[in-house]
């Protein structure tokens, strides 16, 4: 059986998004995501907050860019990725982040923003 790597979730940037573009013209855009967890412990409400990097490339990045500021509420669809390279030391470093093939856009009401319906593919 061949393996599956889907990552959906529904959070809040934690800043503005980044745009930077490769050598070869490829739009990048980044941002930390925070996706927050609520839960209850007897009759007290948690919540647990986890940071994730979002890596969003090409005109889906781009348009990301154009809509999205911090505190913007989106839901990403894509796949986790690993990458690993050594620091100026040589000591191996690893960071795991979401590489996104749609970002939504999602206003507080929960519902799509005016405009912005459309899931954006990779």
């Amino acid at each position: 059986m061949g393996e599956y790597n889907k990552v959906i979730l529904l959070g809040n940037l934690t800043r503005d998004p980044e745009l930077r573009y490769t050598p070869a013209g490829l739009a990048v855009c980044e941002f930390p995501l925070a996706v927050h967890h609520r839960y209850r412990i007897h009759d007290e409400t948690k919540q647990d907050v986890c940071y994730i990097d979002i890596v969003v490339f090409g005109r889906v990045g781009e348009r990301t860019k154009e809509q999205v500021r911090r505190g913007s509420r989106v839901l990403v669809d894509g796949r986790l990725t690993q990458r690993r390279w050594e620091g100026p030391e040589g000591q191996k470093r690893t960071k795991y982040e979401v590489v996104a093939n749609t970002v939504q856009f999602i206003d507080l009401g929960g519902a799509p923003a005016s405009g912005q319906e459309e899931d954006l593919p990779l």
